[in-house]
């Protein structure tokens, strides 16, 4: 009998590329697997006339897909970890983060090299309270607009004129062939990337020992522990894309250094932190930076907007 795994994914290009990517990986490494694709729509993709921060947040494009694998209709699913929520549902489980992409920004325009050649209330595209908080911090004369939609439609409305510029995650340009669309790749001291940016991460339910023995291969230790860091972080701090939080580890021999940042949406203020220790203790790590991130006032951004940063 012939050994099948089906992959739920969302139905946009990136998403499918992901889910192409991780069918093509499995046929490498289990030759006469049987892998199917479904495509589902989820809510996240279904709203797009409204910024991500009002209608719920990031998990509204994992729902769908995650009752697909509790149903039994679906064995795994394949996500950007920078959409996937803190806390999974009863009976699922991440076990695999593959290797990562460039987890950068990157500034797209058609007219303009650098966010630095934008002259004054120029409008810039994005969808990211992260984005925004560090570009208004860094560029107070900027005009942000709510970006929505897939990659091809962001660049779509970017050609028609209604941006000047706008910023993505230089990972689904790279996916999706659009490398030369990229004007310049933003520096992390200008745009600290999102907690688990440009790694692709496969969640599946936990008691399905088959499924988990057929997927572990793709496990790229180093990333899984990068990631790992940044989300604990981002856990932490209630983060969500309600909150302008922004965390990005990097393996120094043994150790992890983290830099992760917390602000208001308007730039206002922005506050700031890195620690180094080690691998090994990359949660314990990530925790840590949260909480020198709520002592400088953290705190008072998650009052702000609602949030409680007490545990």
């Amino acid at each position: 009998m012939t050994e099948t795994i089906r992959i739920a994914t969302r139905t946009s290009p990136l998403a499918m590329w992901q889910a192409g990517h991780v069918a093509d990986r499995l046929r490498q490494l289990h030759p006469g697997l049987d892998v199917g694709i479904a495509g589902l729509s989820t809510q996240g993709d279904r709203v797009l006339d409204s910024p991500l921060s009002k209608i719920g947040g990031k998990g509204l494009f994992v729902k769908e897909l995650e009752t697909a694998m509790l149903e039994g209709q679906a064995d795994i699913a394949v996500h950007s970890m920078k959409d996937v929520p803190m806390e999974l549902p009863e009976g699922l489980h991440l076990p695999v983060v593959m290797v990562r992409e460039d987890p950068r920004d990157a500034f797209v325009s058609n007219m303009h090299k650098s966010l630095d050649e934008l002259p004054r209330d120029a409008v810039v595209g994005t969808s990211s309270l992260r984005r925004q908080t560090q570009l208004l911090k860094n560029y107070p004369w900027l005009r942000i607009k709510t970006l929505r939609g897939n990659i091809n439609t962001r660049l779509g409305k970017l050609d028609n004129g209604d941006y000047d510029a706008i910023i993505l995650a230089a990972s689904g340009l790279l996916r999706m062939g659009f490398a030369y669309r990229v004007t310049a790749y933003l520096r992390p001291e200008v745009s600290l990337p999102a907690a688990g940016q440009g790694a692709l991460g496969i969640e599946c339910r936990v008691d399905d020992a088959r499924i988990n023995r057929l997927i572990a291969p793709l496990v790229h230790e180093p990333t899984r522990l990068l990631v790992q860091c940044e989300r604990a972080m981002n856990r932490r701090l209630n983060g969500g894309c309600q909150v302008p939080i922004a965390g990005y580890a990097q393996l120094q021999g043994e150790q992890i250094h983290l830099r992760g940042l917390i602000g208001y949406p308007d730039g206002s203020m922005v506050y700031y932190s890195e620690q180094t220790g080690p691998a090994a203790e990359a949660e314990a790590l990530g925790i840590a930076l949260a909480e020198d991130l709520l002592r400088q006032g953290g705190d008072k951004v998650l009052a702000s907007l609602g949030l409680d940063g007490a545990h």
